[in-house]
């Protein structure tokens, strides 16, 4: 049976000689993985794999059956025509960060409209951001954290979970106000944060994640992003 959907493409494998396997958290049926054909062959002229770089807002009819861990689609397109997102360095860095810990965090049963709505705003305000998104990947783990069932309420609740962890954290007075600017105020918030303290606070917002969810492991991503945002 045909069913409409809209996803954010999270990342993909290569499948056989021309095809690939897409991990999309769609809107109706939580976390699935869709079998693309052909979209890696010479003579496929439509670019459809471009769909499925990290972030991609799709529009998707798909055939899901409730008794298979593959599905298939029928028709694709996205939302949304990124401009800015896979062409800026510093986006683009933050986007496969991002996808690599919603990999991790999301689970294939969980199909939540309130949580799609947040992960699509977030999106859209990271493609059209001008300035001011340099913490965006911050804000986006802390809020998130809300959705997964152990965000907290504060800086100090934020310390005091990763000391008794035994994790050295040990924030200043301006980094607590920038912890409790993120945790309580959107997107594009302004904060003053050097290299240095933006790096630590990344260690422990990871470090925070580790803690609450086991399956993490190592985030591939993170030394990239360091370098490239700090």
């Amino acid at each position: 049976m045909l069913q409409k959907t809209r996803g954010i493409a999270l990342s993909y494998i290569r499948y056989r000689e021309t095809s690939i396997i897409a991990r999309v958290y769609t809107e109706e049926f939580g976390l699935q993985s869709y079998l693309v054909n052909g979209v890696r062959s010479a003579k496929n002229k439509s670019n459809r794999i471009a769909l499925f770089q990290p972030l991609t807002l799709l529009d998707m009819v798909v055939y899901n059956k409730h008794d298979r861990d593959l599905h298939r689609l029928s028709e694709l397109k996205t939302i949304h025509p990124f401009q800015s997102l896979p062409f800026e360095v510093s986006k683009s860095t933050i986007a496969i960060f991002v996808t690599e810990l919603l990999n991790k965090v999301l689970k294939e049963e969980a199909s939540s409209p309130v949580l799609f709505r947040f992960l699509i705003d977030s999106v859209l305000f990271l493609e059209e951001a001008k300035l001011n998104y340099e913490n965006f990947h911050l804000v986006f783990l802390l809020k998130l954290a809300f959705f997964l069932g152990f965000g907290p309420e504060s800086a100090h609740e934020f310390e005091n979970q990763l000391r008794e962890h035994s994790y050295p954290f040990l924030p200043d007075a301006e980094m607590e106000n920038a912890l409790n600017t993120m945790l309580r105020k959107p997107f594009g918030t302004p904060l003053s944060l050097a290299r240095s303290a933006r790096n630590e606070l990344l260690d422990a917002v990871v470090a925070y994640y580790q803690i609450h969810i086991d399956s993490i492991g190592e985030v591939k991503s993170l030394p990239v992003l360091r370098e490239v945002l700090g």
